[in-house]
Parts: structure tokens; sequence; C-alpha cells
């Protein structure tokens, strides 16, 4: 199998997944040691152009290397999908994807939240805003979210009309802004796997332990019927092909959703859990419609990502201390509040994983006010930009 990308931690769950499962897995990137590299189920690192910089090179070099025929399938891991399904008509190698308009409805924020209020599934009260006045009526605290963004970066809480001003003149010049009243509830998120709106398999996960940017260093997979029922449903009317994710916030199961990942997102919970999805992404060339039921995730599988979860640390605590005890706690087993299997960086499976853990936590360690600007630069390795999206379509 090919990897869209490598840097990503999406992208090294992946390699993880799939390794166990005895296939073997190269990945493309831009870079020369990017995280994915670091693992005995990684044989190749295959160096392409920057998809955000040059997403025609991309493109091609990736038809390139399926059509040499080493490859069964090019997975991809991350926003790449976008990119691939605006760039269809430019590859003789076809990618398992959504089509570009699907991806229209859902890539886009301020698309997504017009798409939920037209299917009529929950979701916090929101509204385009241009200025501070277009903030009345949502009250603070607010979010604001530049319309398209990636990996927590462009989306920006604030309590204040002071904080909402500096705000918005940060991401204003990115676009389109949006503001979004806070959710109740605990955060969690619900993915699955689509054949042309067909759903294959889903699985959801609960936060425990917090990464960069919000995200999910470590999960328990969780039983939330409704969170499925609505991503089965927003699929099938988008006729969706390919991986798809709801972030949300939820009330004893009953969800409110905030985000949508157009793709397969960390999947080694899912996996942890039952649901292989990067092995039924595999099967999507494959024109045979699902039979049955789709297959769900068990509750109550515990995984973590101690590497995210330091940097997590480090951007929250901001103290040497204070990143050091968390990590020690998730080694020792003592975060998030029960044993969890680490699936991130699992050294005693896969000892190459070793050196990003340390290399990474290292210079957060010395520095932990660091992490922002190494998250910012492994991000820009696998985003893909409107801009380039544009490129590719024209």
């Amino acid at each position: 199998m090919l990897l869209s990308e490598a840097s990503s931690f999406t992208a090294r769950e992946f390699v993880t997944v799939l390794g166990r499962d005895g296939v073997v897995v190269d990945a493309m990137s831009s870079v020369q040691a990017p995280i994915a590299r670091f693992s005995r189920y990684c044989r190749a690192i295959r160096r392409v152009p920057a998809p955000s910089q040059d997403p025609l090179g991309y493109l091609a070099a990736a038809d390139r290397l399926m059509t040499s025929g080493e490859y069964d399938a090019l997975l991809p891991t991350h926003e790449q999908a976008w990119l691939f399904s605006a760039g269809r008509h430019l590859m003789r190698h076809r990618v398992e994807v959504a089509d570009i308009a699907a991806f229209d409805r859902v890539e886009s924020k301020i698309e997504f939240a017009r798409l939920l209020d037209d299917l009529r599934l929950p979701q916090p009260a929101w509204r385009l805003v241009e200025n501070e006045g277009d903030l009345s009526g949502l009250g603070l605290p607010v979010w604001l979210k530049a319309e398209f963004s990636t990996a927590g970066r462009g989306v920006v809480r604030v309590s204040s009309r002071d904080e909402a001003a500096a705000a918005l003149a940060s991401l204003t010049p990115r676009g389109r802004v949006m503001a979004q009243a806070p959710a109740p509830g605990r955060y969690a998120q619900v993915q699955g796997l689509f054949r042309r709106g067909r759903l294959m398999a889903a699985a959801a996960s609960e936060l425990l332990a917090t990464g960069v940017g919000g995200s999910a260093a470590a999960r328990v997979s969780v039983h939330h019927p409704e969170a499925v029922t609505a991503l089965e449903r927003l699929g099938a009317f988008l006729s969706w092909h390919g991986g798809l994710g709801l972030d949300y916030f939820h009330e004893d199961g009953r969800p409110c959703f905030i985000e949508c990942n157009p793709r397969i997102s960390e999947p080694a919970n899912a996996a942890a859990a039952g649901v292989d999805l990067p092995a039924l992404m595999i099967s999507l060339a494959d024109d045979t419609p699902p039979s049955g039921e789709p297959v769900v995730a068990r509750a109550g599988v515990r995984t973590r990502s101690t590497l995210a979860i330091g940097l997590g640390a480090a951007e929250t605590a901001r103290t040497r201390r204070g990143v050091a005890k968390t990590v020690a706690r998730a080694l020792l087993g003592r975060a998030p509040r029960k044993p969890a299997r680490e699936v991130l960086t699992p050294v005693l499976d896969d000892p190459p994983s070793l050196v990003p853990f340390v290399v990474a936590l290292a210079p957060i360690l010395a520095r932990p006010a660091a992490v922002r600007r190494m998250a910012a630069g492994t991000v820009a390795d696998y985003s893909i930009t409107p801009e380039a999206v544009a490129e590719v379509r024209r």
C-alpha cells in the first residue's frame, strides 16, 4: 500500500494498523524524516512535492507511483483526499474518494454548518462574522473559525471583545469567518467508511487526554448510536465514498456536531475496538455493495498516544515539570485514569518509533513554548489549501 503522506499522527497510526495486518507500506512525503518513517512497518518514504505548494506536481508524482504497478492501492490519510477528488481528471489511477461536489459541502466549515441546518442535525448556534457587531446575540465566550483550516489551526476561543477583535484580525485574511457558540458536554468523534453512500463500518470514541490544538491524544471507544445514525444519514445524503468523520460534544450520548473531517483520522482506537478502517479502505475499489448492517466498534477500549499527550501538555501547562509529569504518568499507565494501549509510538512492538518520541519531546522538555512552532511545521507538510484545490480544478 502507498499512503498519501507521512507526517501526520494519522499516517503513523495507519502504518501500525496496516503493518500488524501484514501489509507492506510505503508513504509519500515532501520531507526527509517524517514520523511514519520510524517504523519497522514502513518500508520506504517516497519523496514528492509538497501538496500545498505544488499540487499538480504532487498529483503527477502520485500517479506515476501508482501506475508503476508496484502498489495495490493508494490510501489518503489526510486532506490529500480533497486534492485527489479535485484532480481526478488529471490522474490515470483512480483514488477511492468522494466526488468533489460532496467535498464542497463539508470541507468548508461554513458550508458544513449550512448542511447540518438543511438536514436538521444538531449543532451549536452559529453565524457568519465580518466584524465585531456580528457577534451580538451569540454571547461570549464563542469560537471563531476560519472557513478552511486543519489540526485545530484557524480556530480561536474568545471570551472578550478585545480577544474577538484580535482573533478577527488574524483570521479574516484567510477568508470568511464563522462564529459558533460553545457546545455542552464531553468531546467525542465518530467516523465511518462509506461505499457510494452506504455505511460499511463506524467507530465512535471519547477524548480522555488532550493533544495539540485540542485533539484527542487518548481515547476510549464509546457506544453512541445517535452519532452513528447521524453520520450514516449524512453519508447517504452526500453519496459519500471513502472515510468521513464528525466531531461533536455530547451529554449522555446525545450529540451536538461541531466539525466534519472528510477522511479517516487516527484509526488505531477503532482497530483496537474491532473495526479495521484501513483494511476496509483497501476494499473500496470493489464494486460489490455492502451486505448486512454496518460493523460498529465495541465500547470501552482505551488507547493513548504518549507523544501527543506530551505535546498537548506543553501547549497547556507550558512548563517542563508539567510536561515531564504528564508523560511519566502516561508511561506508567496512570493516565488517562486507567491503563491504555499505546498506538502512536508502540516502542515494545515497533522499536524504531522510539526515535520520533525522543526527538520530538527533547526540545519540548527544554522549551515547552516551542510546541506551537513544531506543530505548525508538521501541519504544513500535509495540509491542503483552498488555493491548491482551485489550481487543480482549473
